[in-house]
C-alpha cells in the first residue's frame, strides 16, 4: 500500500492506494456512448402571405427562439415600443421598434428558432 496525499481545487485528502499483485484484476474503462447527433434546426418561417416587406428592418441581435409575438402586421409602434420577446441564453430580451412607423411584415413565429442577424419584423 502507498499514501498519497492529492490537492484538489485547493483541498488537501490522503489517499491510500493497493498494490497490484499476482492476484489483481486488470481495470478496463466503460465503453463511451456514441456522441447523439444534433437535432436538426427547425425550418424558417417564409415571408407574410401578403408578400409585403417593410423599409426598415427589424434584426434579431442573437441566436434565440421567439417567445412572444407583441405587434401585428398592420399596427402603428413607436420608437422603442416591444415587437416581440425574444429568449437567448435562459433570459427574455424585448426587441423593440428602431423608428416610429407601422408594422409591415412580421417573419417569424412563435417557438421558432433564429440566428443573429435574421430579419425578425419589417416597418414602414
Amino acid at each position: 500500500m502507498k499514501n498519497y496525499t492529492i490537492t484538489v481545487n485547493g483541498t488537501a485528502y490522503d489517499v491510500t492506494v493497493e498494490e497490484g499483485g499476482a492476484g489483481s484484476v486488470p481495470v478496463t474503462p466503460a465503453p463511451q456512448a456514441a456522441p447523439k447527433a444534433a437535432p436538426k434546426a427547425a425550418p424558417k418561417a417564409a415571408a407574410p402571405a401578403s408578400g409585403a416587406q417593410g423599409s426598415t428592418k427589424v434584426n434579431a441581435p442573437m441566436p434565440g427562439k421567439i417567445l412572444n409575438i407583441k405587434a401585428n402586421a398592420g399596427q402603428a409602434v413607436k420608437k422603442g415600443e416591444v415587437i416581440l420577446i425574444l429568449e437567448a441564453m435562459k433570459m427574455e430580451n424585448e426587441i423593440v421598434a428602431p423608428s416610429d412607423g407601422t408594422v409591415a411584415s412580421v417573419n417569424v413565429t412563435v417557438g421558432q428558432s433564429v440566428e443573429a442577424g435574421d430579419v425578425l419584423a419589417t416597418l414602414n
